[in-house]
């Protein structure tokens, strides 16, 4: 297997520091709101990363956090009038509803079978800072403890940001009490009504930052991870932080792999309130097929390598609509694992069984996994062998539902949330389309042969091609 290294930047070979065993920590939710399609995206990939290290042979330590005390908290808390603790425990039961509705698992739990809770380890916390100041690295002011940046010669490595450039830029506002812009809350003393915790420095809050690099190591007991993983706009400051901060205390790499994912625009713009753009998990999947919301959703996720951005937008949508239900009409019926295939369509199948582990085994690529269990679908569709069709329906299920999550439940054509093409049309488009989209990513690697292929394929079944500056566009003749 090979991964992309946000911190190396180039794609590595991985190899585990334990053999058959997995450390990975992923930054979850802040639970101030109900949480947002972005976060389903972040969720569902490192849930798939997950099973297919599971598949694999792997054991998989999988940690995912929750962070439960936050300006953000305090902040929302007070407009809404009501006790932080009531907003926290009210977000978290609509973050648990997401994941099963989404039908991701949880991480590992603690002792009362939660995720990790970041107001659940201040005791480590205060530990974990108090350290960092008798090794020099960080310091009390006025009850704050910041990190000192200055003393840390590695900051910037995994951003790869000028420190210099970007000092030039920060400001300390007039709270802070610290010595350089750059430099970080460990401990926040709380001001007036706000929560508060006992500590040597003052009764106040841990800092976000330091949250993560002690829930981390404490959870999967190791001071070295094997992956830490997140979102591409926490790679500054966030995770950069808590290299500082895990380095400085330990002596040692804080996680030999890094993986960010791309995020999740709709309509091409930034997520946001103020742009009334803000679609929650659960407002996504009440606009879809009510039996088959989550699996669309997921195929849409699936469209795009994890690391690139992808838009989340009526088209898109449409379109893995159209492909769900033309799986879903490609599965109906008998499925089983048979044995005794002729030798040409076992040959297919079980291809396509090895393109699939290929595109996942070369950093996730979870778009060419998606193609290869469509090339299965294709399969079912034109190939008249009882059989053969009924052993590639088990490889689909068994692919698509162990590794991608999916539920291939049963669909209602009459549910009006469907497209309102006819399902005759459906499938044959969204085969269409799958069939143009594979060309061009063949087109993209300079496997010229394989487009041409597809290419030929398509005009046999009367479908000419026309590429253009806007796309490649199809016709009927």
């Amino acid at each position: 297997m090979k991964i992309y290294n946000s911190l190396t930047k180039k794609k590595e070979e991985f190899t585990p520091i334990n053999p058959g065993v997995i450390n990975i920590y992923t930054c979850g939710v802040t639970v101030y709101d109900d949480c947002h399609i972005g976060h389903a995206r972040s969720l569902y990939i490192f849930d798939v990363m997950r099973r297919y290290l599971e598949y694999r042979g792997y054991k998989v330590n999988f940690v995912r956090n929750i962070t439960d005390i936050d300006d953000k908290i305090i902040n929302r808390a007070n407009e809404l009038n009501i006790e932080w603790r009531e907003l926290v425990d009210k977000y978290i039961a609509s973050y648990k509803e997401d994941l099963e509705s989404l039908g991701v698992r949880e991480g590992l739990l603690d002792k009362d079978g939660e995720e990790p809770r970041a107001t659940k380890n201040i005791p480590e916390m205060i530990s974990y800072i108090t350290e960092l100041i008798d090794k020099g690295y960080a310091y009390e002011s006025d009850g704050d403890v910041y990190f000192d940046v200055r003393k840390f010669k590695e900051y910037g490595k995994l951003s790869g940001q000028d420190i210099d450039k970007v000092r030039e830029g920060a400001r300390i506002s007039p709270c802070e009490r610290k010595k350089d812009a750059l430099d970080f809350a460990l401990w926040k003393r709380s001001k007036e009504n706000e929560p508060w915790w006992e500590s040597p420095w003052s009764k106040g809050r841990p800092g976000w930052h330091i949250e993560c690099s002690v829930m981390s190591q404490r959870f999967l007991n190791s001071d070295t991870l094997d992956i830490h993983a997140g979102g591409r706009d926490l790679i500054f400051p966030h995770h950069e932080n808590e290299v500082a901060q895990a380095q400085a205390k330990t002596g040692k790499t804080f996680a030999n792999y890094w993986i960010h994912h791309g995020l999740l625009t709709i309509d091409a713009q930034k997520m946001s309130k103020s742009l009334g753009n803000f679609i929650t998990i659960k407002d996504a999947l009440e606009s879809l097929p009510d039996n088959n919301a989550a699996d669309i959703l997921k195929l849409l996720f699936l469209n795009v390598h994890y690391s690139n951005p992808l838009d989340y937008s009526k088209d898109n949508i449409e379109e893995a609509k159209d492909l769900m239900r033309w799986i879903l009409e490609a599965v109906k019926g008998e499925c089983g694992e048979k044995d005794n295939l002729a030798s040409g369509h076992m040959d297919h199948i079980n291809a396509q069984v090895q393109l699939f582990k290929q595109g996942m085994d070369n950093d996730f690529n979870m778009s060419q996994a998606r193609a290869a269990l469509f090339e299965l679908v294709r399969f079912c569709n034109r190939i008249s062998d009882k059989d053969a069709v009924m052993h590639a329906r088990y490889v689909i299920r068994k692919l698509g539902g162990k590794i991608f999550g999916l539920s291939f439940n049963e669909y209602n054509p009459h549910d009006r949330k469907w497209s309102s093409q006819s399902a005759v049309n459906v499938m044959k488009d969204a085969e269409i389309k799958q069939m143009i989209l594979e060309r061009g990513k063949f087109k993209k690697q300079k496997q010229y042969r394989e487009a041409d292929k597809i290419r030929k394929e398509l005009e046999g079944k009367g479908i000419m091609l026309q590429d253009t500056p806007e796309g490649t566009k199809w016709r009927q003749v």
